[in-house]
């Protein structure tokens, strides 16, 4: 409103008055945020930037205040960019808290209505309760104390109410309680409270002695348990002290036990030396006995060699005769091939004397020639066919193999779609099966439910025609006539609920739409819901009868930008953007257009489709695919029963042909095999081997080895000599042997019987140390358990406290024991007294001063309550009360300057309850009306306002 404005107060009642928008607000507004109020005071906007003037980016409110003995000014500067204030006070920065510290000292409240009610608070003042309004208006007008005799007050009835709870009063007292006012009821509060106090404390007194013996019998019971104790502590030092004393004796006999393994052992000595000389004689024996027989074994060796010589030459000798022998066998071999020759080249003279002069066989062997080259021709032709054939016949089968992929990929889309329908409408999908097995039975085709015979042409478009047919037509069975339809819904009377439609007897499959989609593509549609998809032509005329496809245009978000435009001049009723459909009406009584859209939901049955007529087309290539491989197959039988007839009359015409050249060429074969036996003869004949000169030489070669198996049998009869003595004195030495063996065993028997002696003392020797040992392991132990027992580190001594207690204390194990039993008996006398009972008795006596203390301070509380609340409950009431009738006094006389009623009164419901007092505003604004109260709901606006 203002680039500046000064405003300067006068005294007494201050009014700006001006027309609507003049900025009476802006002062108002002005005044509050310059002392420190917050915008939610006064009711408009929360945001402080919006305050400053538009197109401004800063805004200032000075304000000065009277105080004695100088004025204050505040300065607050407001920033619109970030919302933020920068405080001044006597044109020095300070802080928010130090001014809002200046503002409470003057008792200037923003926030209570009572003081600065703004416009749009006028509501919230009526709302306030008589109590809130009385408390503002003390804080408002009235002075301090009475704001602070009111909280006393109040807080003096909040501690008669904690001391009321549990509180069981005579009728008496309750009586005098509900009667009296409430410096008495406290009176009488605190009187009760002391009674019961002081009956309460003479109880525990009671009780305590009571508990007196009972802690007595507990001390002697612990005097007991810790002479227990101690007698525990000094069990195991006794027991450690018997285990020392065992170890200290084992000791002593295990020293004795080693000085006796000693002095066997020097005993044993000289027998030892002895048994050692044995050893080493039998060790010499042994030595002699194992070169002898080397020697031995060498010789042998060497008569081994000896012997194979001479069964090698034996061979030898064998070889020569054997070839001998295979000799003569060649040469009578060959004698007889020389027979066997002479009687082939006899018998073949024979056979070319008695053949006659050979006949003119060229014509019919030419004619064979010439049938032959017309069968290898024809057989060619048969063969080029034949690989033609074959080859259109992989041709024809990698195309079906083609088909049959690209069927099984559909099928798999198509099993789909039925596992879909099996899961989500089960009866659905048994009728299915039925229909498929009863085909028969219907005059007229029956279409499969929609969701398998719809399928888009992109799996995109599947969206918007599931949005536009209904569930319970995509689950539905289409027929062609309505016998049809009657026979399936009967059904074998399966109980099964299933959906089904008749096509329209006139075809709606070809209607077209009312304007070419090409008119429409300047407003971003590009086909019509028809063109999206592919049916059968029942199911399309159904869908184009029942749900207008092929008249309901396809968009895009071009289409949504300019949905307003689109539906002003189209037209159409139902249209699809890329996400949305529009249902658009026209009222029959406004002539208006409304239209309502909605989101498309996501395709649940059609998200899989299957190219139907791709479909047929690939199952009608197929069966042509099986009749031309039909075709082939029969060709290629006939060509190859042709081949294999002409094959056989080819083996025929080259045998034929073969007979005619025998025939022609026999002669010349004869003549020509009797000249090469005549050779193979001559040759046979040179080849004749000399058997006695072949029997001299095998005979020279058999003296030859004779003579060196002669020297073979000198050497070794020459070793076998040598052999005899070296046995002989292994004989000696295996005498000499046993003989030291007898020896050495005589004196590890005598040896043997000082060693049984040796060996009972080193075992007793090792006992004992094992003894020792035990038991200084036991006494480590026992030692740790004493110190555990007295809570004794490792190297520290006992005290000399345990050492006098333990003085006083049995000795022995037994009789420690035996004590020990004594003091459980006695301890176990004192049944029913635990550490409870000293704890309980403790307490009861701190309680029991405690509770001396308590109603020590309760009588001075009383007495001091006495004194202060009839004070401040008359100083508060009487101010109050001068407070409000000079309000009431003022408030009648303004309403009845405007000839109305209003009052102001002390609102009180129980003299006692502080907290419930209020100021209650009575108005009447009509003669006719009586007085009514100042609320939220019965007075109009103006007059709440006014009131």
């Amino acid at each position: 409103t203002y680039d500046a404005c000064e405003l300067y107060p006068g005294p007494n009642l201050n009014m700006v008055i001006g027309a609507n928008g003049t900025g009476k607000s802006s002062i108002v507004c002005a005044i509050c945020l310059g002392l420190a109020g917050k915008p939610s005071f006064i009711g408009r906007v929360d945001k402080l930037g919006l305050y400053v003037k538009q197109g401004c980016t800063r805004g200032l409110v000075e304000i000065e205040l009277f105080k004695t003995p100088d004025n204050i000014i505040i300065t607050r500067e407001i920033q619109v960019v970030n919302n933020t204030s920068a405080w001044f006070l006597n044109r020095k920065p300070t802080t928010l808290k130090t001014v809002e510290e200046q503002v409470a000292a003057l008792n200037i409240q923003m926030d209570n209505l009572c003081q600065f009610l703004p416009q749009n608070r006028v509501g919230e003042f009526a709302k306030l309760s008589k109590i809130e309004l009385l408390e503002a208006t003390e804080k408002s007008i009235g002075s301090r104390e009475m704001y602070q005799y009111h909280c006393e007050l109040k807080n003096f009835r909040e501690r008669e109410r904690e001391l009321e709870v549990n509180m069981h009063y005579t009728e008496t007292e309750q009586c005098r309680l509900c009667l009296g006012n409430v410096f008495t009821r406290h009176m009488l509060i605190l009187q009760h409270l002391c009674r019961e106090k002081t009956n309460s404390l003479e109880k525990m007194k009671q009780r305590v002695e009571r508990y007196k013996q009972d802690v007595e019998r507990y001390h002697e019971r612990k005097r007991h348990i810790d002479l227990i104790e101690m007698l525990e502590r000094k069990r195991p030092w006794v027991e450690y002290e018997n285990v020392r004393e065992q170890h200290e004796e084992v000791k002593q006999n295990r020293n004795q036990a080693k000085k006796d393994v000693k002095i066997l052992k020097e005993k044993q000595s000289p027998w030892t030396k002895k048994i050692q000389e044995a050893e080493e004689n039998l060790n010499s024996l042994d030595m002699k006995t194992s070169d002898n027989t080397a020697k031995i074994k060498e010789i042998s060796q060497k008569i081994k060699q000896k012997q194979e010589a001479l069964e090698i030459k034996e061979k030898k000798i064998e070889e020569i005769k054997q070839v001998l022998r295979m000799k003569k066998d060649e040469e009578m071999g060959r004698q007889k091939k020389i027979r066997n020759t002479q009687e082939i080249i006899e018998m073949w003279k024979i056979e070319l004397n008695t053949m006659t002069v050979c006949e003119n066989l060229q014509p019919q062997i030419d004619a064979v020639n010439n049938e032959l080259k017309k069968l290898q021709e024809e057989r060619a032709n048969i063969d080029s066919d034949v690989s033609d054939i074959r080859a259109e016949k992989r041709n024809q089968e990698r195309e079906e193999k083609r088909i049959i992929d690209h069927l099984g990929q559909l099928n798999n889309i198509m099993k789909m779609k039925e596992e879909n329908l099996k899961g989500r409408f089960r009866e659905t999908y048994s009728a299915l099966m039925w229909l498929r097995k009863n085909k028969d039975k219907f005059k007229k085709r029956v279409c499969e439910p929609m969701m398998l015979e719809i399928n888009t042409r992109d799996s995109r478009h599947a969206k918007y025609v599931e949005n536009h047919i209904s569930s319970d037509d995509m689950r539905a069975f289409v027929f062609e006539s309505q016998e049809d339809m009657e026979v399936f819904l009967i059904r074998d009377h399966q109980k099964l609920r299933v959906n089904a439609v008749c096509a329209p007897a006139e075809s709606c499959a070809e209607s077209l739409p009312s304007r070419p989609i090409e008119e429409l593509h300047r407003y971003g549609f590009f086909s019509y819901l028809r063109e999206l998809f592919d049916a059968p032509h029942p199911v399309m005329s159904y869908l184009c009868h029942q749900y207008r496809v092929h008249e309901v245009p396809v968009g895009t978000e071009k289409t949504r930008d300019m949905i307003e435009r689109v539906i002003r001049e189209t037209k159409f009723r139902q249209i699809y953007t890329a996400e949305e459909r529009y249902m658009i009406k026209v009222s029959a009584y406004t002539n208006l257009t409304l239209s309502t859209n909605t989101s498309l939901r996501a395709a649940q049955f059609l998200s899989s489709s299957v190219d139907t007529d791709e479909r047929r087309q690939l199952e009608s290539q197929q069966q042509d695919i099986n009749n031309t491989l039909k075709s082939l197959d029969k060709r290629l039988t006939t060509l190859f029963e042709r081949q294999k007839h002409l094959e056989h009359r080819d083996n025929e015409l080259r045998q034929q042909k073969k007979e005619l050249l025998e025939r022609g060429n026999r002669r010349r074969q004869l003549e020509s095999k009797i000249g090469l036996k005549y050779d193979s003869l001559r040759q046979l004949e040179q080849d004749a081997i000399d058997l006695e000169k072949e029997s001299q030489l095998a005979n020279l070669k058999i003296k030859e080895i004779n003579k060196q198996k002669a020297e073979l049998v000198t050497e070794l009869m020459h070793l076998t000599k040598g052999i005899v003595p070296l046995s002989i004195f292994n004989g000696v030495l295996s005498l000499q042997r046993i003989k030291a063996t007898a020896e050495k065993n005589r004196l590890e028997a005598e040896y043997k019987a000082g060693s049984v002696q040796l060996r009972a003392a080193e075992q007793r020797f090792r006992e004992l140390d094992d003894r020792k040992q035990f038991l200084y392991e036991n006494c480590k132990e026992l030692m740790k358990q004493a110190q555990q027992a007295c809570k004794l580190s490792p190297d520290q001594d006992l005290p000399k406290e345990f050492q006098i207690a333990f003085q006083t204390l049995p000795n022995t194990l037994e009789e420690i024991d035996a004590f020990l039993n004594e003091e459980k008996t006695r301890a176990s006398c004192f049944t029913g007294l635990n550490a409870s009972v000293v704890e309980e008795y403790n307490k009861q006596t701190q309680e029991i001063q405690q509770l001396t203390n308590y109603l020590e301070e309760k009588k001075n509380e009383l007495n001091n309550y006495k004194q202060n609340i009839s004070q401040v409950k008359e100083r508060w009431l009487n101010l109050l009360k001068e407070m409000i009738e000079q309000i009431n006094e003022k408030f009648s006389k303004f309403f009845s300057s405007m000839q109305c009623v209003g009052e102001v009164d002390l609102h009180v419901e129980n003299e006692e309850e502080y907290d419930k007092y209020g100021i209650r505003i009575r108005v009447k604004f009509h003669s006719s009306t009586e007085l009514h109260e100042l609320t939220p709901y019965y007075q109009s606006g103006g007059e709440k306002s006014v009131s």
